[in-house]
């Protein structure tokens, strides 16, 4: 699983396999995790989903800890829940927030803090950077770091029954099946889409490392007009999401069970200096790289091969 992946899957219960960093490219993943017990089925949906979303989600299971931190990551994700509500909160100065028919979050810029119940059970999908945005009632900057119920985008009575068929789906396939025909009913044409996709490509094919004036430059846009439609569809900058990319990227390369160069790893990432990178790491996580690292081994040491691991830390 992506970084992306079990960020947001694990809203109910995972990265947002970070806009997928590392997406495996199989048509169809399954993972269990160890003695705490979880299922993770992971499906790439069919055209043109396929052009929107990394991937579809079955999650079911306890998670290793009661709460988990998830670091910002460059996309979205929705989740649905099926199981007891969950508990979320989005930066040090937002109350924690119940959520019990699930929940969507658009790019976020600051780290958010999931609380579990015993055992979770969710669906849910990990957007592409840009493919939120043709789901949305609403421009995706009205939500940034706002994480939203799953009725306030789609409808109480739209939301209860595409619950309700999926607690009666025979199984996660059939259960993803069902996700994905929603998903194409909802479908909507997008203004702007074209841009926006194209440029988040770039960006994301670099890890973050372009010149965004490059960028407006050569899609033949002022920078603001640029800005303008990322905030619309993504809800966050050009700027902004490729610092995410950055950070991601650079994270998901540190070997936590070995020894780490910190001034080789931030001019390989591109930060002009270790501070700089030391700054970015507490924008993003609220922690100190060596302190993250510390964190990370003790998920490795207590859980080691669990599907989780990777992206969320424990909060607790």
């Amino acid at each position: 699983m992506s970084a992306a992946g079990r960020a947001s899957g694990i809203g109910a219960g995972s990265m947002p396999a970070a806009g997928r960093l590392d997406h495996p490219g199989a048509r169809c993943r399954r993972g269990v995790g160890d003695t705490v017990g979880v299922e993770y089925v992971s499906r790439v949906p069919r055209p043109p989903l396929d052009g929107l979303i990394d991937d579809l989600y079955y999650l079911e299971g306890a998670s290793p800890y009661a709460r988990l931190t998830l670091p910002p990551s460059p996309a979205a994700f929705l989740i649905v829940n099926l199981g007891a509500p969950f508990r979320i909160r989005a930066g040090t100065d937002i109350e924690t927030a119940e959520y019990a028919d699930g929940c969507l979050v658009t790019t976020p810029t600051r780290a958010l803090e999931f609380g579990y119940p015993l055992r979770t059970r969710s669906v849910g999908v990990h957007f592409k950077p840009w493919g939120v945005a043709p789901f949305l009632p609403m421009p995706a900057s009205e939500l940034c770091d706002r994480p939203v119920t799953t009725e306030q985008v789609w409808g109480r009575s739209s939301v209860a029954e595409l619950r309700d068929r999926l607690a009666m789906a025979d199984g996660p396939h059939e259960m993803l099946t069902l996700l994905e025909e929603e998903l194409m009913r909802r479908l909507c044409e997008t203004a702007g889409l074209g841009l926006v996709r194209h440029t988040s490509s770039v960006i994301a094919a670099t890890s973050g490392a372009v010149a965004i004036g490059d960028l407006s430059v050569a899609a033949g846009v002022s920078s603001t007009h640029l800005a303008q439609r990322f905030k619309e569809l993504i809800g966050v900058t050009p700027k902004r999401l490729a610092r995410s990319y950055r950070f991601a990227s650079t994270v998901l390369s540190i070997n936590p069970a070995g020894p780490i160069d910190w001034a080789d790893l931030a001019g390989g990432a591109g930060y002009f200096d270790q501070a700089h990178f030391g700054h970015e790491f507490r924008a993003f996580t609220g922690l100190t790289p060596t302190r993250y690292v510390e964190v990370r081994r003790r998920f490795l040491r207590e859980h080691p091969g669990h599907a989780l691991d990777g992206w969320p830390l424990p909060a607790d």
